[in-house]
């Protein structure tokens, strides 16, 4: 298993966010965390980051514990976060944010490599690779994002709610992305708001509620789940 996370808990001063949370996955999956506002699927990225403390539990990736490791060594071992909201840095351009994503050793000494495959990935960015990065458009805004993480070289992507503020065909357009990242060889953690496409990208999901795992199972047949298409598909 590159992840598995083993009972973790993590608070917000008083407020218990995540109740003995536990999911693995394998170096080629495709995984989604599934679940209404407020169940603590953000929560879960940021523990993996290491911006939220964990204040039990364990995390393991690629077989060595780094659950009290700071966000810097989890980013150097592999772990990278594509946060919500893209948090891009807005007066740099496009260029020196794809930068940003490369400033690790190993990912530095591979950026020339790097630039060409992300700018093969988002032929548009490379058009736009000396314009600032408050002046593209919201799609173009979550292609940067994503394209700075690959930057990193990761071992494993964990993307928070890459659909979000995006039209219907940007998020068609990020998802199938988001396949061909994983059929290059890196796997993802996925949070997503919208549940019908995280479930139709990922092998297998986790539905979180009020910070615990309450089911789980292949993607497939969670779709056809009473309780999944009561709460989470309308149907």
């Amino acid at each position: 298993m590159i992840l598995t996370v083993e009972q973790i808990v993590v608070y917000y001063g008083e407020v218990r966010v995540l109740d003995h949370v536990s999911f693995q996955m394998s170096e080629s999956e495709v995984i989604s965390i599934i679940g209404s506002n407020g169940a603590g699927k953000t929560t879960i990225m940021k523990a993996l980051s290491g911006i939220a403390p964990i204040r039990s539990g364990n995390v393991y990736f690629l077989g060595e514990k780094m659950d009290r490791l700071p966000p810097h060594k989890i980013v150097d071992m592999g772990l990278i976060h594509i946060p919500e909201g893209r948090m891009l840095f807005s007066h740099m351009t496009v260029l020196e944010n794809l930068d940003m994503g490369a400033y690790l050793k190993k990912a530095k000494a591979n950026k020339r490599e790097s630039l060409e495959k992300v700018f093969q990935l988002f032929p548009v960015l490379a058009e736009r690779k000396n314009q600032q990065a408050s002046t593209l458009s919201g799609g173009e805004q979550q292609m940067l994002s994503i394209a700075r993480g690959l930057m990193s070289l990761p071992k494993l992507l964990i993307f928070d709610e890459p659909s979000l503020g995006l039209a219907p065909l940007l998020v068609e357009n990020v998802f199938k992305t988001l396949r061909i990242i994983n059929e290059g060889g890196i796997p993802i953690l996925l949070v997503e708001q919208n549940t019908s496409l995280a479930l139709a990208v990922s092998q297998r999901s986790y539905v979180i509620e009020n910070g615990n795992v309450v089911l789980s199972g292949k993607s497939e047949n969670l779709i056809n789940d009473e309780m999944v298409k009561r709460a989470f598909l309308g149907i």
